[in-house]
């Protein structure tokens, strides 16, 4: 979750006329960090995971499911838990604990929707395999505990997005009415977001700065009996409430898709993020380069979202619906226009793939990097003369084309360089699926790395499983000085890929071939033995780049590749176990660390189903299910009550194999 401040927000006209000053403003107190940490080193290899939930509430007796919008009082509940408390957990925007020694309790966040809860563990991992295997435990604790802070009737689930999200019948508990002043939206109640004034102002200012409501249409799944054209029956074209009320009938909601018009619809959806803090600047700056490629992969990988709004999807994740749900562009920016008041045409959301490099690492050729990359000149001089290299400077300054959507009235008074706000003002509203965050002002913590494009998973495991890899690949990344460097349109083509139904199984991705540098490296064998690696070789950082990549399945990018010459691309999970073998890991401990790899070699090989894959498999052999689309309010039922179910028992009373495997 973003930058929570406190003050009197401005609405948008209002927070144009100050955006170049707090673009400004930002850059100077992103100087001053520079200035403070760019020679921090030594800090420890730590890092972090983000769960987040959606709070569904039951009624029983009718077969109905609600989203429950009680966060702030389950939020008040646990920040008022004297046990959780003395254990150092609760609510750091209420109250939390003293963090000692030992098992520390998790803490608890709010999220945009009032439906939502976001956990993280009370302190941050360590490197060590002990860790490791804490994590999963962990996660399971932080679902009890936020159970327990609920009413009987209520449940923490883990699915991307509510089924039934804006559909026409209500879908939220308490009830209010759509159409309220800041949404404006046909479907959702402005009450629906945390009431915190960030989020409300956010939404309305992303909408009056596009100059009508934001857009998102999904392409709906066809079946046997989906009416075609598919003309979402939801959209109300009669309705006269607000200017924006327009927009569909100017054609908004496209043919053959399901049309969304709020940011809710992406900012309440359910994700799993992980936090890596580095030794020193380098370090990070090489880990957000080399996990970048990685990101299309693992959202195909983890991909969990085939339903909105009601009505089966023809794509498999979320991604695209956030980047809708929080674009700001206008007319001019989206190319709709000739630019006359505006800068750029911007080719992206900011909501989106990422488009720059930032390592200075010698691999890195330019041929890599985004050739349609926008930048504010001005800001990257400032940044350069302030002494950030050209790389980095590029990168905070393509940042920072971005107009600040939230401003506080009380934050203009004076530059204060010990604090970072402004920066993160346009820090934290750039969500791209990287995230290269310097330390906070008057913290003792590093520079960090954020990965952030992963689905949340139905179960602790699975999300403990992905976690895990996640992290092991930053080791094996680090220890073998991988090279999973190709160009930034490649990942942006993946990233779209990722969305297609069922990707993991029937589409190819833009890789590189040869990750290794010159130096010998050992790679594990299919048995687990270290061998000596057939496939290292020099790079050729002079020849053409596209001999550097190819297309290749989910499957031979986590498990590996051999070809007819003996060359080919040794494997994610391969290299995870060779880094295994290199540390010397104890049996007992390999052997519970298998059982996450496992779960990544198997999805990728298509033995085992995503989320997706089993959500929609769900809905399609549901005798209520009318192969129309339509995933009605009984399915709904039924759906969310097995997830339930599959978060309680993991697989392990044979519900759910095809998605996790036989448990024990």
């Amino acid at each position: 979750m973003g930058l929570l401040a406190i003050g009197t927000p401005l609405d948008w006209p209002e927070a144009k006329k100050v955006a170049s000053h707090v673009r400004e403003w930002g850059i100077e107190q992103l100087l001053e960090v520079w200035r403070r940490a760019k020679g921090k080193e030594r800090d420890a290899l730590l890092w972090g995971d983000e769960i987040e939930y959606l709070v569904v509430c039951y009624d029983d007796e009718h077969r109905e499911v609600r989203l429950s919008l009680r966060q702030a009082d389950i939020l008040t509940a646990l920040a008022t838990d004297e046990k959780l408390l003395s254990q150092g957990g609760g609510v750091p925007d209420l109250q939390r604990g003293a963090v000692g020694t030992g098992d520390t309790a998790p803490v608890f966040h709010p999220e945009f929707g009032r439906f939502m809860l976001e956990a993280t563990p009370g302190k941050p991992w360590g490197i060590g395999f002990k860790d490791l295997l804490d994590v999963e435990r962990n996660m399971k604790w932080r679902r009890k505990i936020a159970k327990e802070h609920m009413a009987p009737s209520e449940f923490p689930i883990t699915l991307t997005t509510f089924p039934r999200l804006g559909a026409k019948e209500n879908s939220i508990v308490p009830y209010y009415p759509p159409s309220g002043d800041k949404l404006r939206s046909q479907f959702l109640p402005d009450e629906i977001a945390n009431p915190h004034i960030r989020f409300p102002t956010l939404a309305a200012n992303i909408r009056a700065r596009r100059g009508r409501k934001v857009e998102i249409n999904v392409p709906v799944f066809r079946d046997e009996k989906t009416p075609w054209p598919f003309k979402d029956p939801t959209v109300d074209y009669d309705l006269r409430n607000w200017p924006e009320d327009d927009d569909v009938r100017n054609g908004a909601a496209k043919d053959n898709h399901i049309y969304m018009d709020a940011m809710a619809f992406g900012m309440g959806s359910c994700c799993l993020q992980i936090t890596f803090q580095a030794m020193n600047i380098g370090e990070g700056r090489k880990m957000y380069d080399q996990l970048s490629p990685l990101g299309p992969i693992l959202l195909a990988l983890t991909a969990a979202t085939p339903i909105y709004k009601g009505f089966l999807a023809d794509t498999d994740v979320r991604w695209n619906q956030i980047s809708r749900a929080v674009d700001d562009r206008n007319p001019e920016e989206l190319g709709e226009k000739p630019l006359k008041n505006d800068r750029w045409r911007i080719p992206k959301s900011r909501y989106a793939s990422n488009s720059t490099y930032i390592s200075q690492d010698a691999r890195l050729r330019t041929e890599y990097l985004d050739p349609d990359l926008i930048v504010d000149e001005k800001l990257k001089q400032r940044l350069i003369e302030g002494g950030l290299d050209d790389r980095l400077a590029t990168h905070f300054a393509h940042l920072f084309i971005r107009d600040p959507i939230v401003v506080f009235a009380e934050d203009l008074k004076e530059l204060d360089l010990d604090k970072a706000d402004h920066f993160e003002n346009l820090q934290s509203t750039n969500w791209q699926h990287m995230r290269f965050k310097p330390p906070p002002q008057g913290s003792d913590i590093g520079w960090r790395v954020e990965f952030r494009p992963m689905e949340i998973q139905v179960t602790d495991f699975e999300n403990a499983a992905f976690s895990i890899f996640i992290v092991l690949i930053t080791r094996a990344i680090l220890s073998f000085d991988l090279n999973f460097y190709i160009p930034i349109p490649r990942t942006t083509e993946n990233m779209e890929t990722a969305h297609i139904r069922d990707a993991v199984n029937t589409q190819k991705f833009h890789f590189r071939k040869n990750p290794f540098p010159s130096r010998h490296v050992r790679v594990a064998g299919a048995s687990g033995t270290s061998t000596p690696n057939p496939f290292s070789r020099p790079p050729t950082p002079v020849g053409p780049v596209e001999d550097e990549y190819e297309l290749m399945t989910i499957n031979e990018v986590i498990n590996g590749k051999t070809s007819a010459d003996g060359d080919g691309f040794p494997g994610l999970v391969p290299l995870v176990e060779s880094y295994l073998n290199s540390v010397n890991v104890d049996v007992e401990t390999r052997c519970e660390l298998a059982r996450y790899l496992a779960l990544i070699q198997k999805r990728a090989d298509g033995s085992l189903w995503t989320a997706a894959k089993w959500i929609r498999h769900f809905v399609q052999t549901h005798p209520d299910y009318k192969k129309d689309s339509v995933v009605d309010e009984g399915v709904t039922y039924d759906l969310v009550k097995a997830a339930e179910r599959i978060t309680r028992n993991e697989g392990r009373d044979g519900f759910a194999e095809e998605m996790l495997g036989k448990r024990q």
